[in-house]
């Protein structure tokens, strides 16, 4: 079992994401600090990349704003560098492939070791290419955490029995960016993950409220939530630290009181 799915084993995960260097370098370091004292067990930490392909409009304009500050792939690990000074809170990296590919594999990999970098979730990576850099990771401990979606179909199997960390299960049809409605077979694609691992799982795209995190938590191991944390920090810039907080505490006790519930049935 991987640090990453230990942290599942007997306890509902809720797993934020900020995008790195937005709107600047010590509120990234402040909002990572301030996740994990409102109560994240993982904290998503996203390298802002010119070309998304899974990132709604939010998202977009947030690594817009990074590299506006002058963002490069050294400024995030120096970022993770000064969060660890404060705290030991399991960071993944949300990445596209052409930036760990040009850092070089090996390279990337090792420092995320020396950062306490647990995982990499990479939406433009195909299952097929994952032997490109999955024996590197593994060198460094690092999980490759995959995606999927309910588009997956007959290849839920495949990438369900490779994973590693936890799986990432999309909630939806489309890019990132808050939404009202899931997709209705979102019990269902879980339930059929789980015949095939016991890695975890964790539900994101468009999760925005507490009462939706709960619901979310009611099906999977864990919930993920970003466009709704990147909008606080869009709009509080400087002072964001405080309500990113906050807000995590909100979605941490709605996954909590899931997990009641759950242990009550």
């Amino acid at each position: 079992m991987s640090n990453l799915s230990a942290i599942f084993k007997n306890h509902k995960a809720f797993i934020p994401f900020v995008v790195a260097d937005d709107p600047d370098f010590d509120t990234t370091v402040a909002n990572i600090v301030a996740l994990a004292e409102g109560g994240a067990d993982i904290v998503e930490v996203g390298i802002p990349f010119s070309d998304p392909i899974a990132d709604g409009g939010v998202i977009q304009a947030a690594d817009l704003r990074a590299f506006d500050a002058g963002v490069r792939t050294k400024t995030v690990f120096e970022i993770v560098e000064a969060a660890r000074k404060q705290t030991d809170v399991p960071i993944v990296f949300l990445t596209y492939l052409n930036i760990v590919f040009k850092y070089g594999y090996d390279a990337f990999c090792k420092k995320c070791q020396a950062l306490g970098v647990s995982g990499l979730v990479i939406p433009d990576m195909p299952y097929e290419s994952r032997d490109d850099i999955v024996p590197t990771a593994d060198k460094y401990g690092i999980d490759i955490i995959p995606l999927i979606a309910p588009t997956s179909g007959h290849r839920v199997e495949k990438i369900a029995k490779a994973a590693s960390g936890f799986i990432y299960v999309v909630s939806s049809l489309g890019i990132t960016g808050e939404r009202n409605e899931f997709f209705n077979g979102l019990k269902d694609l879980v339930a059929e993950i789980k015949s095939y691992t016991d890695v975890p799982t964790a539900i994101g795209f468009g999760v925005h409220t507490p009462e939706q995190a709960k619901t979310i938590a009611e099906i999977a191991d864990g919930v993920i939530i970003g466009s709704a944390i990147v909008d606080i920090v869009a709009k509080q810039k400087q002072n964001a630290p405080e309500a990113v907080k906050e807000f995590t505490h909100s979605i941490r006790s709605a996954v909590d009181q899931a997990e009641t519930k759950e242990a009550s049935v």
